[in-house]
């Protein structure tokens, strides 16, 4: 496979699944993902479903736990390894919010912005995370590669106004003055 141009070819632990912006931009040879352990994962995942579509969710989420996003070339690796069509895999990937079509920082910060939320300060909160990543607009990555701030619809926690998820950790209640810390503690 020949990449895009854009598109890099390696591949990240679980706890560097971050943007990579060494080699984001450049026309690199793609790097086949699903390889050794990981193939050895989805093979194991394989064996839990009656046929390989209905795998196709738990594949896309190692791919991307792996290489940090899914991209184009990924997403045709996937469908190879799935005997589905790319455009197949490309209409769930573009369906599910939770897969990343684009590198992102290593914290993927998603913050609750829907009425409740936002009758509580939610506004604020986005804007204290844009300024305290570094982030400056939603769904940019900060120039060290440890943050995506972005939107969300409804996290199912309006009692608990401004629901914050970060990565796969739940945080309640998040207020502007609170945003410091809670970044802190990532750091």
């Amino acid at each position: 496979m020949t990449p895009p141009v854009g598109e890099t070819g390696s591949a990240h632990s679980p706890a560097h699944a971050a943007h990579d912006s060494a080699g984001h931009g450049h026309e690199e040879s793609y790097q086949p993902v699903l390889v050794g352990t990981v193939r050895d994962e989805l093979d194991q995942i394989l064996e839990r479903y009656p046929t390989k579509m209905a795998a196709l969710l738990p594949a896309l989420w190692l791919l991307q736990n792996a290489r940090g996003w899914v991209s184009e070339y990924s997403m045709a690796e996937v469908a190879q390894a799935l005997d589905l069509t790319p455009a197949y895999v490309k209409g769930v990937v573009t369906f599910y919010t939770m897969y990343h079509q684009h590198p992102v920082g290593r914290y993927f910060v998603q913050v609750c912005t829907t009425s409740p939320c936002m009758a509580c300060g939610a506004e604020d909160t986005v804007a204290a995370l844009l300024r305290h990543t570094g982030c400056g607009e939603l769904g940019t990555t900060s120039a060290d590669g440890k943050f995506t701030v972005i939107e969300v619809e409804c996290l199912g926690a309006c009692g608990f106004a401004t629901p914050v998820m970060i990565n796969e950790e739940f945080v309640e209640s998040v207020t502007p003055d609170k945003v410091p810390t809670i970044l802190a503690q990532l750091r």
